[in-house]
């Protein structure tokens, strides 16, 4: 619980590794998880480092990788992922995977440009056996149409005619894509005006494109014309329209020739391309085995190299040097994972892990598992909570369903949300391994525990309320009841309870609220001063608590004037404007169960204590609570100027005075306004050089020598220590920075309680609006098949209820609950996280073959 309260301890390390070594513990700290490297070259270019060839080969292999995965893909095969995750390949492995690598993707290049060839060239004898047929009858249909004769006539013109010359017609034959043809016509009449005769025939069989495999659709055309100047005329076009020519034979016996070898080498083909696309599928099922395993091997390797760019080399290039943060408790892990890293390089000389003293800030490290690792995201999404901050994550497991359900209090809705959060908790194995990449998928899937609990907690609630789909459950009896007259209020035509009067027949309704208020016309008057209360209540309990988790925060850091200047003053005010409101809300539920008079408005009441006008006809609910109420509205007035002027001047004062009261025992008791003027330190630990304080009016000279009988590495440290405070003490307090900033907190703080009180009451609003729907729904839907009788009340019923269930699921549950979830959202982390939590840090990134895995390498 210590390390979910607050985050890890962290410290700065030292890592010194040999270079032979380097490799195998970087691998073995990136399968640990715990240590988050610093970049020790932020001004180097990416270029220019040291590993920067490793890289390069590395992405080289990935992309001869993603290269296989795309042709695996690409012919459906699936790939084994067997779970398995293997160590990082040593350094002189990569030269074993680069070769299989290569051989792979020149063999594969190699199969795909014969597959291209050859189904180029299966498609090539494909079109011209189309264009064999279909030519065969154009020109039977030549033979025998007159019509086409008399359209040869006028093409040839009849001066050729009675000259006696022979009728000798060329023509060219093709194929087009089919949804070319209508301007290739058009083409060919304006270009050729006129004097050229086109004839085209459909393919029913789609073609595959030997380039990109897709299915194209084309046409076959032949063209007669007459002259060399129109067949260029004709060529140039169909090149332009990319349509491609073949020869054919003019003769019908050379084209049935022609036709019979043709399909004769289809059919040669046709055995090829099985055997290459046999031969491929082999290759491809053999890479889809081991392709998981590779991808996650130059993945780590890349990492790795990654890493080591990071470091240093001393002088003698036989050592690295790193930075790492990583947690205290883990230290030892640590340790363990380099003298594992160092036995698997073989090396002799150990790695050396040496811890350093920082002021600088360390990253926060909260450990969490899958189920706390949704709380904590919900936390981390505001802000990442400072170092050894209070974390605000364990209470919001709690917290966080509980004020959900509060305002989506239904059993019904909450048994729907509970049973599709238990199936994804139950069924979280398989569906992990499905590694579904939608988003709103996954934001449901990464926070199922938490649904799971907003619907164990709304189930709850709904049991307080006594709302299933805006009905009502008699589990223990009514113990109401209106009839006859008596106990009812006045109106005959509605039910209307009267609290005031003695209706209750022995004790009350055992858990949660009576079922016949269901009933009731005043019901939401009853339930809206109930919840009204009720909010406000948690949300003042809430902001306590809030307040009460900064002094643990104010204790840990040593800061005892925050907590007399903030942590007191803000509990007295905090209790004397709302601690004494829900006193008061408890008295008046006890007070008014017991006693059968009228009691005053708890809200006028709160308004006439701030005035101090107090009406006579207005009745007292205990003797002396006006003087009471007199002296908390004076106390918390007094807490405003505490908490804004107190800590300012105590710090101003401190500041001009406190620093020479602890020098005097150096200044010989002198008060006067002495200032350092030089302080000079050892330049290192193995020097004794005199340390000199020089003030105005006479210099104190101390021996450093002495200090050379305690350990080095101390004196080092009080050596640093001492210049980080000669350096903090040249930093010049800013007296009206600080009185404004603390003037900011107060204000902020002492409306905050006002308005956060009231938002608080958002609590109300959307339990009230949620049941409201919910009702309505059930009146203006379900209600009419309900009210019919016979067998079409049955029939409409079955149609009528799967639009009410669907309704309901998609407005009342998701549309609503997602609403609840963002006002619980803010209530955490306004009104609650705002009275303790700074959420200035930063998050612990550690160096995870885990995390880079999962993510793809992209981080």
């Amino acid at each position: 619980m210590g390390s979910l309260l607050r985050s890890e301890e962290m410290t700065l390390c030292q890592l010194f590794l040999q270079s032979e070594a380097a490799y195998a513990c970087v691998s073995e700290l990136g399968e640990l998880g715990l240590v988050q490297f610093r970049d020790l070259n932020p001004d180097v270019n990416a270029f220019q480092r040291k590993f920067v060839n490793e890289i390069r080969r590395c992405e080289e292999m990935e992309r001869k990788l993603r290269f296989l995965e795309k042709e695996i893909k690409k012919d459906g095969i699936p790939m084994l992922d067997t779970g398995d995750n293997p160590d990082a390949p040593a350094p002189r492995e990569m030269i074993d995977l680069e070769a299989t690598f290569e051989k792979l993707e020149n063999e594969m290049k190699e199969v795909n440009a014969n597959s291209e060839a050859l189904k180029r060239n299966f498609l090539e004898l494909t079109e011209l056996k189309h264009i064999l047929r279909k030519t065969q009858t154009f020109f039977e249909e030549a033979m025998h149409d007159p019509y086409l004769a008399e359209e040869n006539m006028g093409l040839l013109g009849e001066e050729a005619h009675r000259a006696g010359q022979a009728l000798r017609l060329g023509f060219v034959a093709g194929v087009i894509l089919r949804e070319r043809i209508p301007a290739f016509e058009r083409m060919l009449w304006r270009a050729c005006r006129g004097n050229v005769f086109l004839r085209q025939a459909e393919i029913e069989a789609p073609l595959e494109d030997p380039v990109t495999g897709d299915q194209v659709y084309k046409s076959v055309f032949i063209i007669f014309f007459q002259g060399d100047q129109l067949k260029s005329r004709v060529k140039k076009i169909c090149e332009g329209f990319r349509a491609t020519l073949y020869p054919c034979p003019e003769t019908q016996a050379e084209r049935r020739e022609m036709a019979i070898g043709v399909m004769t080498r289809i059919e040669d083909l046709n055995t090829v391309l099985g055997q290459t696309q046999d031969h491929r599928h082999r290759v491809l099922v053999a890479a889809a085995k081991n392709i998981k395993v590779w991808f996650i091997k130059v993945r780590k390797i890349k990492a790795i190299y990654h890493t080591l760019n990071m470091f240093n080399l001393d002088v003698t290039q036989k050592c690295l040097i790193a930075e790492c943060w990583c947690p205290v408790v883990d230290l030892d892990r640590i340790q363990q994972a380099l003298r594992r890293g160092t036995e698997r390089s073989g090396s002799s000389v150990p790695s050396i892990l040496n811890r350093m003293t920082t002021k600088q800030e360390p990253p926060t490290y909260n450990r969490t598992n899958k189920f706390t690792s949704g709380f904590q995201a919900i936390v981390d999404a505001y802000g990442v909570a400072s170092y050894r901050e209070i974390n605000p994550a364990p209470f919001t497991i709690i917290t966080f369903p509980f004020l959900f359900a509060v305002m989506f209090g239904d059993m019904g809705h909450g048994v729907i949300m509970f049973s599709f959060a238990l199936w994804l908790v139950l069924r979280e194995k398989q569906l992990m391994a499905r590694k579904i990449d939608n988003e709103i998928w996954t934001t449901m899937f990464g926070g199922r525990y938490i649904i799971l609990l907003m619907g164990a907690f709304s189930i709850y609630t709904g049991f307080i309320y006594n709302d299933v789909f805006s009905k009502s459950l008699n589990l223990f009896g009514s113990k109401w009841y209106p009839q006859p007259n008596p106990y009812t209020v006045k109106g005959e035509g509605t039910l209307q309870l009267n609290p005031a009067n003695t209706t209750i027949n022995g004790d009350p309704y055992a858990i949660g609220i009576d079922p016949i208020w269901q009933m009731s016309s005043n019901k939401i008057a009853f339930t809206n001063s109930f919840k009204m209360k009720t909010s406000v209540v948690l949300g003042v309990s809430q902001m306590f608590f809030g307040v009460t988790l900064s002094l643990f925060n104010h204790r840990y850091f040593q800061r005892p004037l925050n907590i007399f200047c903030e942590f007191i003053p803000q509990v007295v005010f905090l209790f004397c404007m709302f601690g004494y409101l829900i006193i008061l809300i408890f008295y008046k539920w006890i007070y008014y169960n017991s006693s059968s008079h009228t009691t005053p408005s708890l809200l006028i009441g709160a308004i006439n204590m701030f005035l101090f006008n107090y009406p006579s006809d207005t009745p007292d609910l205990y003797p002396g609570q006006r003087g009471f109420q007199a002296f908390l509205v004076v106390v918390a007035v007094l807490c405003i100027p505490w908490m804004l002027l107190v800590k300012p001047f105590f710090l101003r004062y401190q500041h001009r005075y406190g620093q020479l009261k602890s020098l005097t025992f150096l200044n010989g008791g002198q008060t006067d306004d002495s200032e350092v003027a030089f302080v000079s330190f050892p330049k290192s630990p193995g020097e004794s050089t005199n340390t000199s304080v020089q003030f105005k009016h006479q210099q104190l000279s101390v021996n450093s020598g002495d200090l050379l009988n305690h350990d080095q590495e101390v004196v080092h440290n009080e050596v640093g220590a001492g210049l980080h405070h000669e350096e903090e003490e040249e930093k010049v307090f800013d007296f009206p920075e600080v009185f404004i900033n603390q003037a900011i907190h107060t204000i902020e703080y002492c409306l905050g309680c006002i308005s956060h009180t009231a938002s608080y009451l958002r609590l109300w609003a959307l339990s009230l609006a949620h049941a409201q729907l919910s009702e309505v729904l059930w009146t203006m839907v379900l209600r009419i098949p309900l009210s019919i009788n016979g067998y079409f009340g049955s029939v409409m019923m079955f149609f009528v209820f799967m639009a009410w269930s669907s309704m309901t699921v998609a407005v009342l549950v998701v549309m609503e609950g997602l609403s609840a979830f963002l006002h619980a959202l803010r209530l955490h982390w306004v009104e609650f996280q705002s009275k303790f939590y700074k959420g200035e840090g930063y998050k612990f990134q550690p160096f995870s073959f885990e995390h880079i895995l999962d993510y793809g390498g992209d981080e």
